[in-house]
């Protein structure tokens, strides 16, 4: 993927030669799905977010200034278009305190094996307030880093690495043992 064939396919969309829009479809659809599902946790919901968010960046194509890479642009769009979504049909959430705290029979130690243990910190993540589990999914899950996670989300980059720590923070409370092992990488 490279910022030359965005900026490239974006000149010739806005020339007239829509098909060009194609190209960005087919290097940014798995990632735009993905992101998605790290929103809602439905994989066709997740398909259908993105589908709007790639009609919403066709149309708004004139709107980028190119000031920043393309995929900043077009993430900080369905970022925001995924979370109004959420909004007006808020996914079901379970609380914290009712994840039930993994156990696996198979270890002597009563550990987790890693999948187990990821799956456990991933259902606990979905679990949070929607502020600190968006600015999760973006910096874990979709591995932004704070300026870009920042710019997603529309805030300030202390905002957002005030929410990462709260977050943090409020997972190591409900999952001490989960998280003991491997830590998270800090903002």
């Amino acid at each position: 993927m490279s910022p030359n064939d965005d900026r490239a396919d974006v000149e010739k969309v806005l020339a007239g030669e829509a098909a060009a829009f194609e190209g960005i479809v087919c290097r940014w659809q798995g990632p735009l799905v993905n992101l998605a599902y790290r929103f809602c946790r439905d994989r066709g919901r997740a398909e259908e977010m993105a589908q709007e968010a790639f009609l919403r960046a066709y149309r708004g194509l004139g709107q980028w200034r190119q000031e920043s890479a393309f995929s900043t642009w077009l993430f900080a769009l369905a970022t925001n278009l995924f979370r109004s979504e959420l909004r007006r049909i808020p996914v079901r959430t379970v609380s914290l305190d009712d994840v039930p705290e993994p156990r696996d029979s198979r270890a002597s130690d009563g550990g987790l094996e890693d999948a187990d243990r990821d799956r456990a910190v991933r259902r606990a993540v979905f679990a949070l307030p929607p502020k600190y589990r968006e600015a999760l999914i973006l910096f874990y899950f979709h591995n932004m880093d704070v300026p870009a996670t920042a710019s997603s989300l529309g805030l300030p980059e202390g905002t957002v690495k005030a929410r990462l720590f709260r977050g943090r923070e409020i997972l190591r409370d409900k999952l001490p043992q989960l998280l003991a092992a491997p830590r998270l990488k800090e903002a």
